[in-house]
């Protein structure tokens, strides 16, 4: 199975396992890196104390900083010498985390001897984990092998939107299987002819572990006690659009219909998730402001000095949330202060309205940071789909199917769109990240929200959809 699901986030089973075995790597380096560096007078290191704990501090907070830089994506498309190249980063990332650590808590301290040595073991093991992992994962370790049920219109959805070898490392798409009736669309190549014996002997025959069902009329000759004997026999059975939730991480518009969106599990709500959510936001926010407030004092010293002291440091902009209801978000002013005397439009690329100090404040997303503020008092969560303005979500809900149902959930200063979609500018944009919103919609959860948070340390440091 290639994926697991976890608190309701689909996670891709290989890189699943790769986690958990750089973080023994860690662990390992840890009592390497100590006897290594006490060899010559073991009492040193049993003075060190409890290595065990100090082991998986050290495994705990390389793992974040590695899934921070993107590191356990399945889709990331950088090869093998990129990975190494963000790993390096958050090796970096990491180590200074542990020393600002321990500065505050002395009695986790490792030793910067040992702390170099288990870095520079671990770095160069996972180094050679990392190349092995690729070499057989990329060949057919772990993989899911699907049969599509359909050689349609949907059917060459499939082919049109995972085109890459990264779309596809958690499956083989072993073929088509044409439905009487159906218009053929896919290539007569790819799809495969049926033995009189059925569906469930060609399947357990060629190893299929899912058929994808992907027909573009299931009024007209479904084969519905074939799937039924496949489905009962122990291979999975999905529909198309469940598919592309897992594989793509987002809700496919043109594919979706509400039978699905009643029927797939999903959407819940309930007053003890919101209640973690809300202390989550609380704590998540608390220690935001306690680390960024420094540069956030910069940032309105920067603001001052660039359009002279009368001039505002923060704006105020009527957004969107929670049940439609709109609440005025806080950002601070990276625009001339005469920017919308036109009225609302989208940011452009080289917008001529952003200031010098603009410009570099939204590279890096400091200009989010008062919105702190609206997480505090619950107009936001630190984590959910972006607030748009009323001015342009009235027009979006009458052109985008279900554009009304991101508002389910409270909206965020980051998000999962954020994540994999860059910034958007226009219906089009807002039409893909929905896709998204609507993933997290329908999968939120504190696991989630945590590996989101996690996740957004490398849209800020690469800079990825700024605007």
């Amino acid at each position: 199975m290639a994926h697991v699901r976890i608190f309701k986030h689909y996670v891709h089973l290989p890189y699943l396992l790769l986690g958990i075995t750089e973080g023994m790597i860690f662990m390992l380096a840890i009592y390497i890196g100590a006897y290594l560096r006490f060899y010559s007078d073991l009492t040193e290191l049993d003075l060190l104390g409890a290595l065990f704990p100090r082991a998986i501090f050290f495994s705990a907070v390389i793992l974040v900083s590695m899934t921070a830089m993107g590191v356990y994506q399945a889709r990331l498309r950088e090869g093998i010498s990129g990975v190494m190249l963000r790993t390096a980063a958050s090796f970096f990332l990491g180590s200074t985390a542990l020393s600002m650590i321990f500065y505050l808590f002395p009695s986790l301290f490792i030793g910067r001897g040992v702390i170099a040595l288990a870095a520079l073991l671990s770095f160069f093991m996972v180094g050679a984990l990392r190349w092995l992992f690729y070499m057989k994962v990329d060949e057919e370790v772990l993989k899911r092998h699907v049969l599509v049920l359909g050689a349609g219109w949907r059917a060459q959805n499939i082919l049109d939107r995972l085109t890459s070898k990264s779309d596809t490392r958690g499956f083989i798409l072993s073929g088509f299987v044409k439905v009487d009736g159906e218009d053929i669309q896919i290539d007569a190549e790819r799809v495969l002819s049926i033995p009189e014996n059925g569906l469930f002997e060609f399947c357990d025959e060629k190893g299929i572990d899912e058929i994808v069902v992907a027909v573009d009329d299931r009024r007209v000759h479904f084969p519905l006690d074939e799937l039924l004997d496949c489905k009962l026999s122990g291979i999975d059975v999905v529909e198309v659009i469940t598919f592309f939730e897992r594989e793509t991480g987002k809700v496919e518009l043109d594919l979706l219909h509400p039978s699905w969106m009643v029927f797939s599990d999903g959407f819940s709500q309930n007053s003890m998730t919101d209640g973690l959510k809300r202390a989550f936001d609380i704590a998540a926010s608390s220690l935001l402001f306690f680390v960024a407030w420094p540069v956030m004092l910069l940032t309105v010293i920067a603001i001052k000095l660039e359009d002279g002291l009368s001039a505002s440091v923060f704006y105020k902009q009527s957004r969107v949330g929670l049940e439609g209801h709109c609440f005025n978000v806080y950002k601070f002013r990276s625009m001339r202060e005469d920017a919308e005397k036109d009225g609302a439009q989208w940011a452009k690329e080289n917008d001529t309205r952003i200031t010098r100090v603009g410009h570099v404040i939204r590279m890096v997303r400091i200009d989010e940071l008062p919105q702190i503020l609206n997480v505090l008092k619950g107009d936001m969560g630190f984590v959910g789909p972006r607030p748009e303005r009323p001015e342009f979500v009235g027009r979006l809900a009458e052109t985008i199917p279900y554009f009304d149902e991101r508002h389910r959930v409270k909206p965020g200063i980051t998000g999962w769109a954020q994540l994999c979609y860059p910034y958007g500018a226009s219906d089009e944009d807002s039409a893909q990240k929905l896709q998204y919103d609507l993933y997290y919609v329908k999968n939120h959860s504190l696991m989630l929200d945590v590996l989101i948070l996690i996740q957004t340390v490398e849209v800020i440091l690469f800079g990825k959809g700024a605007r």
